[in-house]
């Protein structure tokens, strides 16, 4: 993949999402130290509150986090610039999560306001097209003012590239497809989480066999395997935080060699590290120096950078690479209403 190399991109909320953002910021990544030198606003388009780029061309995508949802699409520059590439829409409200299949032939898209799932071709320029299926779910949870019908929140494709795993807040719900040549979304299994539980995000590790999602409703990680017929198991769970206070779990992420599992909380503003080495993920730390509101995390060359929506500031912190944990005292960069941060690099 070529384009941008070495520059960092940040979704920010703007004015019509109740952000001080006015779209997407740049910035240059040092691989030694990885600190950031802001570059400015390259694309400015209404709330981008999550990104992703396509696996194989520079083309950098985002939704547009809008009562009528629509995915942004960019040509990237070797100096980070963006040139539009098209808009389309995702045939529902409030998008909050984007991702491209791994043959970079389809984008989904997780409408949460309206609880479903949009996939969107790419034609050979990395284009979206008209929608090319439009999947609803259906239920509720138990928490009335969170859970009152179904939000997707996720959408997480399988390596093989025609599987799809979609997480869904208000149902307590996780959802399989198979996706066809066509486009079309076929579903084959649903797994309930416990009631309550609200699920946002979920990490894969690299084994390709286990996964874990942070429950936002009830702050909790609950860690899953696959079985012989495909099949998501629970094989344990955690509370997402030891602090006291409102726990809000956002972004969960396994590192790179899949020892160490990070989730971001919201409210107590923390990053809690996890080990990975028993069935159920196992608290090590959690880590302050942030706002209360971190609401995306990525690790990037040894460096975990934290998008603090409330705060402002994108928060960056070097990792030690044989115990997993984040420094005590993080650089800090100002960038308006952060929420998400998506390097060059997985």
């Amino acid at each position: 993949m070529s384009g941008g190399a070495g520059i960092v991109y940040v979704g920010c909320y703007t004015g019509r999402g109740g952000g001080r953002g006015t779209g997407i910021v740049a910035a240059r990544r040092d691989p030694g130290s990885g600190r950031l030198d802001v570059l400015g606003v390259v694309a400015e388009t209404p709330s981008p509150s999550f990104l992703a780029r396509h696996p194989r061309l520079p083309v950098l995508y985002a939704v547009n986090e809008l009562p009528d949802g629509t995915v942004s699409a960019w040509t990237i520059h070797p100096d980070g610039a963006l040139t539009p590439l098209g808009v389309r829409s995702t045939g529902g409200a409030d998008p909050c999560h984007l991702a491209v299949d791994p043959g970079g032939e389809f984008l989904y898209a997780a409408n949460y306001g309206s609880g479903s799932v949009a996939v969107l071709p790419l034609d050979p320029a990395g284009a979206p097209g008209d929608r090319a299926d439009l999947v609803a779910h259906d239920g509720r949870g138990p928490v009335p003012d969170r859970q009152e019908g179904p939000h997707a929140h996720m959408v997480s494709p399988d390596p093989d590239g025609c599987g799809l795993l979609a997480v869904d807040l208000g149902t307590d719900s996780l959802y399989r497809y198979r996706r066809g040549p066509d486009g079309r979304l076929r579903a084959t299994d649903r797994f309930p989480t416990r009631p309550g539980t609200g699920p946002r995000h979920l990490a894969r590790h690299p084994d390709g066999r286990r996964c874990f999602l942070a429950g936002e409703l009830d702050a909790s990680v609950t860690a899953y395997h696959t079985d012989g017929a495909g099949r998501l198991v629970e094989r344990g769970r955690v509370g997402a935080s030891r602090r006291p206070g409102h726990v809000q779990p956002s972004e969960i992420v396994v590192g790179p060699d899949g020892r160490f599992l990070y989730l971001a909380n919201r409210g107590v503003g923390t990053v809690a590290v996890f080990a990975l080495d028993e069935a159920a993920p196992r608290w090590l730390a959690e880590v302050s120096g942030l706002g209360d509101w971190p609401r995306h995390l990525a690790l990037l060359g040894g460096h975990l950078y934290i998008a603090d929506e409330r705060a402002d500031t994108v928060a960056v912190f070097p990792v030690d690479p044989d115990t997993g944990l984040p420094a005590s005292s993080p650089a800090r960069v100002p960038v308006p209403s952060p929420t998400c941060v998506l390097g060059d690099q997985p």
